[in-house]
């Protein structure tokens, strides 16, 4: 694929009025938190968004209201705008829903009106409002929704999430619906890796700027030892609490970066998260050792450029060289084997 040529994918975000689509976009996409969502109206027929990832992606996000006389204009009048050229159907169900079956009726309608006009795209269900049902009922009960749904998806093959706004299984459901989309992510990830093995590091995740979906992430087998299945969505969701934190009390924008780097050094690890290329932020886990993290901090920089042309920019400034906390330390040190650590 040509480096700078950019890539658009329309995605549909739809299910009935109610269900919670403009909430979870306000929280993904415009850096609200959950309380925020209340004061949020109804949609309005269909609300477009553009967003662009890692430079030569961008979402044509269409936000399709759900009441009764827009499905059904969708599903006749307006068919072949909505679901032409669809990259990717994410449909929303209210887990408390009191109609489930005519929810699943009008799923059955749009489904087959996307494999009439686009029959290769992705779909994704996410089974709402999960919160909502005591702990002990969720997974039987999300199992349940989900084999309904199975059976209403035709040939496409539809990959369910649960998910609330009041924790971080949405943001791990939008990080894998987004990883499933991003182009050269295999080039990345390859790249990602021999960064790893360069500055031995025990764990690196790349996260997306603006919304700070996690976007890909690399782990050594000391960071596989790590308990917290669910630390990368914990993390989109702590440092996105933070950014709203920054801009309320500098008055900034919430979608602008606010912060350049943040490091933490202790007896047990290191590690460091700041600006990568022009659309991501990078963490980088390392063992403690003032040396080993200068190093790190070095070579990440350096890859910078390498990592632009991947995503088709190449045109951001690189970074200064080391961050100024630690102008005074030490030089890195080469590894046992007198090698010279490089970026890539």
């Amino acid at each position: 694929m040509d480096e700078k040529k950019g890539k658009k994918k329309k995605v549909l975000l739809m299910g009935k009025s109610g269900s919670g689509k403009s909430s979870m976009r306000s929280i993904v996409f415009s850096n609200y938190v959950a309380k925020d969502t209340r004061r949020l109206g109804a949609t309005i027929d269909v609300e477009h968004s553009h967003v662009r990832f890692l430079g030569n992606l961008t979402l044509n996000l269409w936000d399709c209201g759900g009441q009764n006389a827009f499905v059904e204009n969708y599903l006749t009048s307006q068919a072949n705008h909505v679901f032409s050229n669809v990259g990717v159907l994410i449909y929303v169900f209210d887990i408390e829903s009191r109609e489930f079956d005519r929810d699943l009726v009008t799923f059955s309608a749009i489904i087959r009106a996307l494999g009439e006009r686009s029959g290769q795209a992705s779909v994704f269900c996410l089974i709402h409002k999960m919160d909502l049902v005591q702990d002990h009922f969720r997974d039987r009960l999300f199992q349940d929704r989900v084999g309904l749904v199975m059976a209403r998806s035709g040939d496409f093959r539809v990959t369910c999430f649960a998910t609330s706004i009041w924790d971080q299984s949405l943001y791990r459901a939008w990080s894998k619906i987004i990883y499933s989309l991003i182009p050269n992510l295999a080039l990345i990830e390859d790249r990602l890796r021999r960064l790893a093995q360069s500055i031995e590091a025990e764990e690196i995740v790349l996260f997306e700027r603006t919304t700070f979906l996690v976007v890909t992430h690399v782990t050594s087998p000391i960071g596989d030892r790590n308990p917290c299945q669910d630390r990368f969505e914990r993390l989109s969701n702590i440092i996105k609490t933070f950014k709203q934190s920054l801009a309320k009390h500098t008055g900034l924008p919430k979608t602008s970066p606010q912060f350049a780097e943040f490091a933490l050094k202790s007896t047990k690890f290191n590690f460091f998260i700041g600006k990568f290329t022009g659309n991501t932020y990078i963490l980088v886990v390392t063992r403690p050792g003032e040396a080993t993290f200068n190093c790190a901090v070095i070579n990440t920089k350096v890859a910078v450029q390498q990592f632009e042309k991947l995503e088709g920019l190449g045109k951001a400034p690189l970074p200064s060289a080391q961050p100024k906390a630690n102008a005074e330390a030490p030089a890195p040190a080469p590894p046992p084997n007198g090698e010279a650590l490089s970026p890539i």
